[in-house]
């Protein structure tokens, strides 16, 4: 059986620090609306610096931690790469577009009236826009948050850093045809830059750093100095690195969040159905019928239900435009995924006995 790990201080009362700092960033927001535009404004390929170091901060530590020889082992349980593959490529695009047409161009159709003009000059509906921006988050995995995900949840971070690897190389194939299909547009642009960029920064930095400070410390002071010290000084940095982004994801959305609070609502409903049926279907079926240990039936659930939301953003200011509906789609997918991804993960960490038959 895997090691069983105490809750810090941070991790123990997570649920309020949440709520606190989605609080203080919508109350930052509209009270300093200027600073928050700066701030939002400070941003490369459209992936924003302030959220770019945030992360850096929350994934170093989950790094640092990471025995790559561990995963070089990862390679022999193909089982969970396939399903989270499967998951996020041939069932979570459709499903999103199914669950947004039903709610939002059927259920939620009259509470979501108007309609805008978009870059190419053609008026649509502002329903249409938003299943526009929903397929927009549906095609897009994340690769990057994910890794937080699952170390909260006690998952296997080794095959969290190969899946990730896995879905940044596989979005650079298969997302522009996916989206085109889905969107029905014949040419749909692809954020390369944003990827690539996101990808470097989130994912390719800090392992680069974890890799070789894990390397140089154990060379210098040994294993236990690393395990027993320096680990137990960072495992706070990546909590606070999170709750630090949830203040400044918040503040920058702060105005649209209060001018906009029911069709953010009516948004968010498919959103939040989508994530949970895709998580429920990836950890309570599909990880059960393959005999998934809990190790890695969790983070494999948790990458399939997370979207990358700064490529969804990109991709749609680029289709539609960046106050377009289907951006503000996009925007809300940001505002829920990261209080939706606790709840899940404290989900998985109720329910490891699920898998008790499968774990070693």
């Amino acid at each position: 059986m895997a090691e069983v790990k105490k809750l810090s201080f941070f991790e123990k009362y997570l649920t309020l620090w949440v709520v606190i700092c989605i609080g203080a960033g919508i109350g930052m927001g509209e009270a300093m609306p200027d600073l928050a535009f700066k701030l939002d404004s400070l941003s490369i390929y459209r992936v924003s610096i302030p959220i770019a170091v945030c992360l850096f901060f929350m994934m170093y530590p989950i790094m640092v931690k990471i025995d790559f020889a561990e995963v070089l082992k990862v390679a022999k349980t193909p089982k969970a790469v396939g399903l989270t593959l499967f998951i996020n490529w041939a069932i979570k695009p459709f499903t999103m577009f199914l669950i947004a047409w039903f709610f939002l161009g059927y259920l939620f159709k009259d509470f979501l009236p108007g309609t805008e003009i978009l870059k190419n000059g053609d008026e649509v509906e502002l329903w249409r826009s938003y299943i526009a921006g929903t397929i927009l988050l549906g095609i897009a995995p994340c690769t990057a948050m994910v890794l937080m995900w699952g170390y909260l949840a006690r998952g296997n971070d080794s095959l969290t850093l190969v899946m990730v690897a896995i879905n940044s190389l596989t979005m650079l194939v298969l997302y522009a045809p996916l989206g085109g299909f889905l969107l029905g547009v014949n040419a749909m642009p692809i954020p390369w830059q944003t990827i690539l960029f996101s990808v470097a920064v989130y994912v390719a930095l800090p392992l680069v750093t974890g890799y070789f400070t894990r390397k140089a410390i154990i060379r210098f002071k040994g294993l236990q100095w690393f395990n027993d010290r320096f680990v137990h000084w960072l495992t706070p940095v990546s909590i606070i690195a999170l709750l630090t982004t949830l203040v400044l994801l918040f503040s920058f959305k702060g105005q649209i969040i209060v001018n906009n609070p029911l069709t953010i609502l009516w948004i968010s409903i498919p959103l939040f159905l989508q994530t949970v049926f895709i998580f429920s279907l990836s950890y309570f079926l599909l990880a059960r019928l393959l005999k998934l240990s809990y190790q890695d039936a969790a983070p494999s659930a948790l990458i399939g239900a997370s979207n990358h939301f700064e490529v969804a953003i990109a991709t749609s200011a680029m289709l539609f435009g960046l106050s377009s509906g289907a951006a503000l789609a996009t925007v809300v997918g940001v505002l829920i995924e990261v209080p939706l991804m606790l709840m899940l993960v404290s989900i998985c960490k109720r329910t490891p006995y699920l898998f008790k038959e499968y774990t070693q």
